[in-house]
């Protein structure tokens, strides 16, 4: 990125982890300006084409051909429908989220995050309930009162400071979820679309989730979202419905995301940069710790690293993220390359010394 000066910039943050293939790929930019050259929008009255075309493809790139698609225009929108569709499938009201997750700031959404300044009186609710991020135990406990919809997880924490699932959680909670008749959701909004080095950060482990939420990476910028739906549930006819969801230009600009994506391996590249890169930053002693995986890293410090991210940014010209006042937030582009992390790494060392 260049400012307004000519000055050139590194992007370790990608606008909240929305770019993907980079800000102004030439094939993004064709695919756009062709879509637009032909026809922009049309409501969900008509048929799309398109949004078949993208069905298709992120089931053949995602790994999951057989799920449903449903397009919307943002995160929070995705996980809202889905909040919603896990009370219609089960006719429950209640949802189990965990301690330092982010869902969105719609009603519901806001709801099960874990954030009470974001929670205006009018999102208020006993049907939320907010439990220890990995605790199992919680969760049974809450599941045991049969009045649970749906449990909702981010594939990996972001905003509350990058935060992996412990090992087994996610098998465990998809075997009690199961057991006791609630949806799995899994919020891969942040950590989906190749971000972690899968293309979704649960591909991890052996699990199948009920419902996926996607938005962020999925259009490089251009608002979409989506709900991928397990093939066992039947959405009646107007069940969910969206006005601007599904439009032409989204279709197109997430067509060209993927399009790139497998075209360049960035998946593949955000698993073997990321790899490289956490490796190199867990030798810095000054960091308290690394968190993470692929190009969704946390650095938590001792200290609060306002300073450390000023200087990297007005000396070294690189764009850092944050969660809380003591850890950096690394959402690159997927197209990070290992020189680009040299960069980092020797810059990071200079500003901690």
């Amino acid at each position: 990125m260049w400012d307004e000066n000519g000055i050139k910039y590194l992007d370790l943050y990608g606008g909240h982890a929305v770019i993907s293939v980079g800000h102004s790929h030439p094939h993004y930019i064709k695919r756009l300006t062709s879509q637009l050259n032909q026809i922009g929008f049309y409501s969900n009255s008509v048929q799309v084409p398109q949004q078949k075309e993208l069905a298709e493809k992120l089931g053949q790139v995602s790994g999951y051909p057989d799920y449903q698609l449903f397009l919307v225009n943002s995160g929070a929108e995705a996980n809202e429908n889905a909040l919603k569709l896990a009370s219609f499938v089960t006719g429950l009201k209640k949802i189990v989220s965990f301690k330092k997750g982010f869902h969105g700031r719609t009603s519901a959404a806001v709801a099960v995050t874990d954030n009470p300044k974001l929670v205006a009186p009018v999102n208020e609710t006993s049907n939320a309930i907010i439990i220890p991020f990995n605790n199992l135990e919680l969760l049974e406990e809450q599941l045991k009162t049969n009045e649970i919809a749906g449990v909702i997880i981010e594939g990996i924490q972001g905003i509350g400071g990058i935060h992996v699932p412990a090992e087994g959680f996610l098998v465990q909670a998809e075997k009690l979820c199961k057991q006791y008749g609630a949806l799995l959701i899994l919020d891969e909004i942040q950590s989906g679309y190749g971000r972690s080095g899968k293309f979704f950060a649960h591909q991890y482990t052996t699990i199948k989730p009920d419902l996926i939420t996607v938005a962020k990476g999925m259009g490089n910028g251009f608002p979409v979202g989506a709900l991928l739906i397990a093939p066992e549930i039947k959405p009646w006819y107007g069940m969910l419905g969206t006005t601007f969801g599904g439009n032409y230009l989204a279709c197109a600009a997430s067509l060209a995301v993927l399009e790139i994506m497998e075209d360049e391996k960035l998946v593949e590249n955000a698993a073997k940069v990321g790899e490289y890169l956490i490796s190199k930053l867990k030798m810095f002693p000054q960091i308290k710790e690394v968190r993470g995986q692929g190009l969704m890293i946390g650095l938590e410090f001792e200290q609060q690293i306002n300073d450390i991210r000023h200087v990297l940014l007005k000396k070294h010209h690189i764009f850092t993220g944050v969660s809380g006042a003591n850890t950096i937030r690394l959402l690159s582009p997927l197209t990070l390359t290992q020189e680009q992390a040299d960069v980092f790494l020797e810059a990071l060392a200079e500003t901690i010394g």
